[in-house]
């Protein structure tokens, strides 16, 4: 049960809201390293870093588009020490207005981890795809989970 709350949380982990002193940028990595995609992640910013179990998170993923898109679906991996712990989608445009035109536009998503979410060295993978299950971009990145309040706030 705690497993499948975990894996539900750090899915809806990535985020695009205002900044904060305490933000950091992440280095970015694509999937495929001569991949062309469409999509181009100039920024990932997450705040607080490292993210404190039973405290709000919010990920900010800046990015550009070489054309408009319609519409599609955002699928998010999530590894613990290298062992795949969570998988989540979803649709592009509950994340960032849609139609999104040409140019720069941002992916927010802000949330709170229980407080028994584990403290480590996590990876994330982020696919985005067109309506067509066309591969517009594939990105991964790290982000630490520092140790949190075990105990629930009164």
């Amino acid at each position: 049960m705690e497993l499948c709350q975990l894996k539900l949380t750090l899915l809806l982990f990535f985020a695009v809201c205002l900044l904060v002193p305490s933000i950091q940028a992440k280095s970015v990595s694509y999937c495929d390293k001569k991949g062309e995609y469409a999509v181009k992640v100039q920024d990932i910013q997450i705040s607080p870093d490292p993210i404190i179990p039973g405290k709000p998170a919010t990920f900010t993923i800046s990015a550009s588009a070489g054309e408009a898109i319609s519409g599609g679906k955002v699928v998010i991996e999530v590894s613990l020490f290298g062992v795949h712990v969570h998988t989540e989608s979803h649709n592009l445009c509950e994340e960032t207005s849609c139609p999104i035109s040409g140019g720069n536009f941002e992916l927010s998503h802000s949330q709170m981890l229980p407080g028994f979410t584990p403290p480590g060295s996590y990876t994330l993978k982020m696919k985005m795809e067109d309506e067509s299950k066309h591969q517009l971009t594939c990105i991964t990145f790290n982000f630490n989970i520092g140790f949190g309040s075990y105990v629930a706030d009164s």
